[in-house]
């Protein structure tokens, strides 16, 4: 859209000075859409459906509150004062404030344990994806800013999963499960995301009576052990598949849904990209029993109850938080 032609939702709102506490609600109600103040009261914003439905509800709570809203679609007069509203919304400064919060957590992250860095992971992936949220008109600075977090990302993920496995390539066979029984299967110890999960799903879909080894060093994989989710392993990332999908590809399993939704669950804690609403609970959950358990067999027969559950729930086909 030319800069010339860009349209703006203007909210003046007035409130009672006895309502301190609607007042300091309705603030943050504004600063959280992204609204920039023009004087005290006035407060802008791009136009769009969105912005204009969440500005009226805000002028709605304003008049129950007993004070007064007036919501208008407004536009500059000139090209110079359309540049001069949408320059209020450069949110270089921020992504430089985010990127110097990141520089600061990096000189502890060695030290923290693996529930501290699943928090501080969350907190600072919330506090980047509100930013984003309200970049209207993303510029270099949102570029660098993404690159800075992808790589400061890798590093936290390097931390609670080291030793992640490199993407191969090639096609992915179909595997006969039958060949697959009574096996000793190995991954790397401490499990995390993608290894906990692979496991449940092996003992679970593939070989009920498998066997597990966790390796302090991949190099130490026995030669008749399969092993996954590491480099050189029988199963691990192929594509753009974590060691999970891979499994599920490998033997028939990716027409199950609730596997399905399994898996995406464990790509994106794994890999990155579009979360999910369970993703956030469960690596909260797998990062407390870390912690808390002592070794990797409880961990794993801890991490299946909520995978047996997690699977369940999703069978029965309801979208994420919905409830009955």
């Amino acid at each position: 859209m030319a800069v010339a032609n860009l349209r703006w939702l203007l909210l003046i709102v007035s409130l009672p000075s006895s309502s301190a506490t609607a007042r300091i609600r309705i603030w943050r109600a504004l600063k959280g859409l992204g609204c920039m103040a023009l004087r005290d009261g006035a407060y802008l914003l791009p136009a769009g459906t969105d912005n204009a439905h969440r500005l009226r509800e805000l002028a709605d709570e304003c008049i129950r509150e007993g004070g007064s809203a007036w919501l208008m679609n407004v536009e500059g007069q000139s090209a110079e004062d359309t540049a001069a509203y949408r320059e209020l919304f450069n949110r270089s400064l921020d992504y430089a404030d985010l990127r110097k919060s990141w520089k600061e957590a990096s000189k502890s992250i060695t030290s923290m344990s693996a529930l501290e860095l699943t928090r501080l992971q969350r907190r600072l992936q919330r506090e980047f994806d509100a930013t984003r949220a309200i970049d209207f008109f993303p510029a270099e600075s949102r570029l660098e800013a993404d690159t800075a977090w992808g790589e400061f990302n890798k590093r936290l993920q390097a931390l609670l999963s080291p030793g992640e496995p490199h993407e191969t390539d090639g096609a992915i066979p179909l595997l006969d499960v039958s060949d697959y029984q009574g096996r000793t299967w190995a991954t790397r110890r401490h499990l995390w995301v993608d290894r906990v999960a692979s496991a449940w799903l092996i003992r679970r879909f593939i070989d009920h009576d498998a066997r597990f080894r966790w390796l302090a060093d991949p190099l130490e994989c026995p030669k008749t052990a399969l092993g996954f989710d590491f480099d050189g392993a029988a199963f691990t990332h192929v594509g753009n598949r974590v060691t999970f999908e891979t499994l599920m590809a490998s033997f028939g399993l990716e027409d199950d849904p609730a596997l399905a939704r399994i898996g995406v669950i464990v790509h994106s804690l794994d890999l990155g990209g579009d979360s999910v609403p369970e993703a956030s609970g469960f690596e909260a959950m797998l990062a407390g029993a870390r912690e808390r358990l002592p070794d990797d067999d409880a961990l794993l027969s801890e991490i299946s109850g909520l995978l047996d559950s997690l699977y369940m729930h999703f069978q029965r086909g309801k979208p994420a938080g919905e409830t009955t």
